[in-house]
């Protein structure tokens, strides 16, 4: 097989289990650059996500309503949904996709 290269390889080498061995490390790191790890890289996204929200916070729900924060408790907030006072839902931090900052009044 590498005659046509030319090339002698050590007699370790020359063994298919050998090779077998070398495709199945290359593959899982392969799987892991690419499924992994950016997983892992948005799950940390997350976590700064919910650990930065503050009361005031405009707010993008999984289910695609804007809010604004009202309250935050350990696992859940309560959201204000078109600045109507009757409209305020307790839910889930991980029910929310992205936070952006109140602006500071002037």
């Amino acid at each position: 097989m590498f005659d046509i290269l030319a090339i002698k390889l050590p007699p370790f080498m020359q063994n298919s289990t050998f090779i077998i061995i070398i495709y199945v490390v290359l593959i899982i790191g392969f799987m892991y650059f690419l499924m992994i790890r950016p997983q892992k890289k948005q799950k940390q996204k997350q976590q700064n996500l919910m650990q930065g929200m503050e009361v005031g916070d405009s707010v993008l729900t999984s289910s695609g309503f804007y809010g604004m924060i009202i309250d935050i408790t350990d696992d859940t907030v309560i959201v204000e949904f078109g600045g109507n006072k009757n409209c305020r839902i307790p839910m889930q931090k991980e029910a929310i996709v992205d936070v952006e900052k109140a602006q500071p009044e002037e």
